[in-house]
Formats: structure tokens, sequence, C-alpha cells
């Protein structure tokens, strides 16, 4: 599935399992809606050929530690890989520069 870039990007978990979006500013990744407990997955996040885009998250994106930074590089690639453990609480983890 393809997230649609946007200033606030939507996850509709009822729709995906895996998804990919590509940056052309910075971004936050929006509150996830239709979401099931156990459901888990990866978003594919790209920056555009300029690169240097940020993503902030929702709050009920949950990380351990501080929220991850994404790699910079243009056209960089990160993984967020996502588990649902509650109806407000997804559990991430963001593997930099895969590709």
């Amino acid at each position: 599935v393809t997230l649609t870039d946007a200033a606030t990007i939507a996850v509709d978990m009822s729709t995906l399992l895996n998804a990919i979006v590509t940056l052309a500013g910075n971004r936050t990744l929006g509150q996830p809606s239709n979401t099931k407990v156990g459901q888990s997955g990866c978003i594919r996040i790209v920056q555009d050929a300029t690169g240097g885009r940020t993503l902030a998250y929702h709050s009920d994106w949950k990380f351990s530690g501080s929220d991850p930074v994404l790699s910079t590089g243009a056209d960089a690639t990160d993984l967020l890989l996502y588990q649902v453990i509650a109806t407000n609480f997804i559990y991430a983890t963001l593997i930099r520069t895969v590709a």
C-alpha cells in the first residue's frame, strides 16, 4: 500500500500490513486508525531526491527511548517495523539506511 504524502500522513491499518511513503517535506506520521491488536508490519519511508526530510510521530507511536531520526540522504530508505499492542499503543522501531 502506498501512503499519501501529506503534512500529516494518514495510516489506516485496515488497508495495510506493509506500506511505503515517499517524503517530499517534513511530515508527521498520523494517529493510526482501525488498529487490530496483534497486527504487525512494516512502513518503508523513503526520502525524495532532495533528502533531509524529518518525520515526527503521533503520540500513539511508541519507541524505546526517544523518537527515531530518519536517514537524511537523497533517496535514503528506512524501515519502520511496528506491532499494535493496544488501540492507542503501536510499538515501533526504525531500521535506518536499508537502501
